[in-house]
């Protein structure tokens, strides 16, 4: 396993997405919880199937894509358009996608996820996503039948704080934004450690994607709006305006 490292012994993960990694001053730094956010269609997945795929054929580094959107096959599909085979990566034991139906989430899904980032020796997680989560906060955290603004935040601010058990583990949450908000619960852009932003908008008639660092502890983060591209091999985040 391919790992670097830079200023006291922190060890930095590459994303391996190219134009990335060098805004980040070469990757995410071990044990982080990123917030991946932007409006659909924006490239949310993508960009963190690339991680992943990334991590376990390039690195060696095991990764787990825990879903409560798609279903486990679609996902799977989805990578295969861009050449990457999450089956055989799972046949080597080297990434897991892991499908939790909406249904089934209590106050113990986020132990269930711990335990088995912990048993598989994780390195790189991906949960998709916080929004799914938190409109589906369980009734145990409610006062009345219906969902609750505190009720919520207490939901997924404990859920990702219990996230952080995994040292090891460098973590991509996904959320959709709401209303011009970072996120849709409000509190996991304050609770994590760095935030990616993702913006598609319509410039001069045609749509165009873009990506934004709002943060990143202990890193010294690129803060330029950067044009990004989805081509048929994956994710190319370019350079900013003013940048060479």
């Amino acid at each position: 396993m391919k790992r670097t490292k830079k200023k006291m012994e922190s060890v930095i993960i590459k994303t391996g997405i190219k134009g990335f990694d060098e805004l980040i001053e070469g990757g995410f730094k071990e044990g982080k919880i990123i917030l991946l956010s932007g409006t659909p269609g924006t490239g949310k997945s993508i960009f963190a199937m690339e991680y992943l795929y990334n991590g376990a054929s390039k690195f060696g580094e095991r990764g787990l894509y825990v879903t409560l959107e798609e279903k486990k096959d679609a996902l799977i599909n989805q990578a295969m358009q861009f050449g990457w085979d999450f089956k055989e990566l799972e046949k080597k034991g080297l990434l897991e996608v892991m499908e939790i139906g909406i249904k089934s989430i209590t106050e113990r899904t986020v132990q269930d996820i711990v335990r088995k980032a912990k048993k598989g020796k994780i390195r790189r997680l991906v949960l998709d996503s916080i929004s799914s989560l938190a409109i589906n906060t369980p009734t145990t955290y409610l006062k009345t039948s219906e969902l609750t603004e505190m009720a919520v935040k207490k939901f997924v601010y404990g859920f990702i704080n219990d996230l952080r058990q995994l040292k090891e583990t460098t973590s991509l949450i996904i959320s959709q934004t709401v209303d011009g908000q970072i996120s849709s619960d409000g509190v996991s852009e304050f609770v994590c450690d760095g935030i990616i932003y993702i913006m598609y908008e319509a410039i001069a008639g045609q749509y165009t994607r873009s990506l934004m660092i709002r943060k990143m502890r202990e890193t010294r983060n690129n803060p330029d709006i950067h044009p990004m591209e989805i081509t048929h091999k994956g994710i190319v985040v370019h350079p900013g305006l003013g940048e060479s």
